[in-house]
């Protein structure tokens, strides 16, 4: 090899190291889908605050966005956000609202009503203390308690105003790091009610022992659930477990039961960057062939 060729050599052997770098850190980017478009009609958001009888003493605000072309007289499909304020930010990394404007006219989703639904807090004792967080309580933990929560208090408050339907398969849920594993916890604890999951970065590990889910898909009877996970390289390794090892571990245990799911695995840390780019397309794959 003579000093002519080996720079050559070097550099063919970089370069695809050098372009998924340079590609990977401009490679999640909003596309048309997830921004606001002249000629589709937006819908509306209001804000509104409850206090929880299923998490005692919990309070919280939650957001109802409401598509343009809702009637009464037909009942709309419902999805539900964890962190919703995170979600209905209009200028986050999800911009779930302009998402759903864009779906909606295109007839690629459904009508349907989202709900964004922050964690609860508990109020502080003392004026000038900050108040107490239930959001790992309520959202890493196995069980029924949220899905009662959104059955026996959400729902119901909201259907006071807006028909929403009863069809499992017309209810999705959504969530992000701990609100993904909610997601998921939702709708196998009650395939009656959900059957439509997406998550994001979902938190899969031992918080408060939702790494036994791969065990537990894989030794119960197959649940009508459609499920997207979406997680990236450099998420979370940490004390609770390694969250790209575990989502992986959810996407084979998935495939190994033959559920409808779909898994993209990018490169991004803990963040809504990946799942925010591809928001638009997440929402197509759930709710494709709704109605059947």
């Amino acid at each position: 090899m003579n000093s002519k060729s080996a720079p050559t050599i070097l550099a063919l052997f970089l370069a695809p190291f050098l372009v998924h770098s340079l590609f990977a850190a401009d490679d999640y980017q909003l596309g048309p889908d997830s921004l606001p478009q002249e000629d589709v009609p937006r819908g509306e958001i209001t804000k509104y605050h409850w206090s929880s009888k299923i998490f005692p003493g919990t309070e919280r605000d939650y957001w109802v966005y409401v598509p343009k072309q809702y009637e009464a007289a037909k009942p709309a499909c419902v999805m539900v956000f964890q962190d919703g304020g995170n979600y209905a930010n209009t200028n986050g990394q999800f911009r779930a609202p302009i998402v759903f404007d864009n779906l909606i006219a295109k007839k690629e989703m459904p009508v349907a009503i989202g709900l964004f639904i922050n964690p609860g807090e508990v109020p502080p004792a003392e004026p000038g203390q900050k108040p107490r967080s239930n959001r790992s309580f309520e959202y890493d933990s196995l069980g029924d308690q949220y899905a009662r929560f959104l059955l026996e208090e959400i729902l119901p408050e909201v259907g006071k105003k807006y028909g929403l339907t009863k069809d499992p398969d017309g209810r999705a849920i959504c969530g992000i790091s701990s609100g993904g594993i909610c997601a998921w916890t939702v709708a196998w604890e009650r395939p009656d009610e959900f059957r439509k999951v997406l998550s994001h970065v979902g938190s899969f590990t031992n918080i408060r022992g939702g790494n036994v889910y791969p065990s537990l898909i894989r030794k119960t009877e197959k649940k009508p659930i459609r499920v997207f996970l979406q997680d990236g390289a450099k998420d979370l390794d940490n004390l609770h477990g390694n969250w790209p090892l575990a989502n992986q571990e959810m996407a084979a245990a998935l495939k190994f039961m033959g559920y409808d799911y779909k898994f993209e695995f990018g490169t991004e840390g803990h963040n809504g960057k990946h799942g925010g780019a591809i928001l638009p397309d997440s929402l197509r794959w759930l709710w494709r062939d709704y109605p059947k």
